[in-house]
């Protein structure tokens, strides 16, 4: 037996065929981790197929309340949206798992990590920067980019011969990524982005037609910018999310079908679900318009572009996220109060917020009287204020009474 390799391990097409090709390309040692971010799968059964495909080790991580404390909040406390549509859900994951397959790694003695990545993705940037990043002894492995399948219909076919059990096939042959902020659809007839997705892609949240007639009215909880309650009850992370993904798929928001410019250079079709995360994301926007001045709202909102790309860049262990992080959490210090958000046919709607930090005083806004502001006073503001302008045009009249003149 050759050496020890680890393989993130999803038990899914690819990493099955994975799984079965590393041991007889390389007669290795092959140690698998499934990380458990949420998805809907039958981890007990992905361990046992582990182990009757041939893996010499199968670790079964469960990373749910670690991906949301430490790389959920942080990105939604940011605001990060890629190009103004994607919440960014497999992007997140990557890093916390990377980091996963490197402990074991170490743990295990072994020097190659291995991914089912594609060439042509985004993830195989983020699992190896990762990688890189934390242990740069470790070597990287993408069967992918080395061996003859051209497709996922080859895989189906090496699968049939090798008697590998899997769930696709070549009528049903999506891509997907499942956590507990999201599911991703790719692949398929999505290919074709004149071709409407059908309704039966939806598995976590309805189609806008089939959600309730009546809307659902929630309340959500912030501290610093991290949502703690809903409805006036604390929950866990996971509870939160869960509860949030329960009811944002039941009246239909959140989903996206959007052509995105992945990192390597061409464009590709998604349908995402983002339930839960679509509310939190609205609902702790609406809270910051609250609480933030004009300056730092404005100034975040361009570090929350910023952050967005390092994030599906796959640059999450790099000072500048780091030093994000750092400016994000001192915005957000103040970021604490209660949204009413309403939940109707595909929308979150924020309808009400309240906070001890609101920068919102009746007193100052109100167009009666007040104490703190002379209406008389804008007349000076107003001069001052539009000064470049009056001079601009002042020239201008100089300019055009002199070319007159000639």
């Amino acid at each position: 037996m050759g050496e020890k390799i680890v393989l993130a391990y999803s038990g899914g097409l690819d990493t099955s065929i994975i799984l079965t090709w590393l041991k007889e390309r390389f007669d290795a040692e092959i140690i698998t981790v499934c990380c458990d971010a949420g998805q809907d799968d039958d981890f007990e059964a992905i361990e046992k197929k582990a182990y009757a495909t041939g893996a010499s080790k199968s670790y079964i991580l469960d990373i749910k309340e670690e991906f949301i404390t430490d790389y959920i909040w942080p990105t939604l406390k940011a605001g990060a949206v890629y190009e103004n549509d994607y919440l960014l859900g497999t992007s997140m994951a990557r890093p916390l798992m990377a980091k996963k397959l490197t402990e074991i790694a170490e743990a295990e003695g072994a020097r190659v990590i291995a991914h089912g990545c594609t060439g042509k993705g985004n993830d195989q940037v983020r699992f190896e920067a990762a990688i890189h990043a934390l242990n740069p002894s470790i070597k990287i492995l993408a069967p992918w980019r080395i061996w003859d399948f051209k497709s996922r219909e080859d895989l189906i076919d090496y699968a049939t011969a090798h008697r590998i059990p899997i769930g696709q096939s070549r009528e049903k042959i999506y891509s997907r990524d499942q956590n507990l902020w999201h599911i991703s659809h790719e692949g398929g007839n999505l290919e074709d982005p004149w071709i409407e997705h059908e309704d039966d892609i939806h598995l976590m949240s309805r189609p806008i037609e089939q959600a309730p007639n009546e809307p659902a009215f929630i309340e959500i909880e912030f501290e610093a910018g991290v949502p703690v309650a809903l409805d006036g009850k604390r929950l866990s992370p996971v509870e939160l999310l869960c509860a949030l993904n329960a009811l944002g798929g039941e009246h239909g928001v959140g989903t996206i079908d959007i052509v995105e410019n992945r990192l390597v250079g061409m464009k590709s079709r998604g349908v995402y679900e983002t339930p839960g995360g679509t509310i939190l994301y609205k609902a702790h926007f609406a809270l910051e318009k609250l609480i933030l001045d004009r300056e730092t709202m404005n100034y975040k909102g361009l570090t929350a572009q910023k952050y967005a790309q390092i994030v599906y860049d796959g640059q999450w262990f790099t000072p500048l996220r780091e030093a994000l992080d750092a400016f994000v959490d001192v915005t957000s210090k103040d970021v604490s109060g209660l949204v009413r958000m309403e939940l109707y046919k595909g929308n979150a709607l924020p309808t009400a917020t309240r906070s001890e930090h609101s920068l919102f005083n009746e007193d100052f806004a109100t167009f009666g009287e007040d104490e703190v502001y002379d209406q008389k006073d804008a007349e000076g503001f107003i001069n001052l204020f539009s000064l470049p302008m009056k001079i601009r045009a002042i020239q201008n009249e100089k300019r055009r009474a002199e070319r007159s003149a000639e």
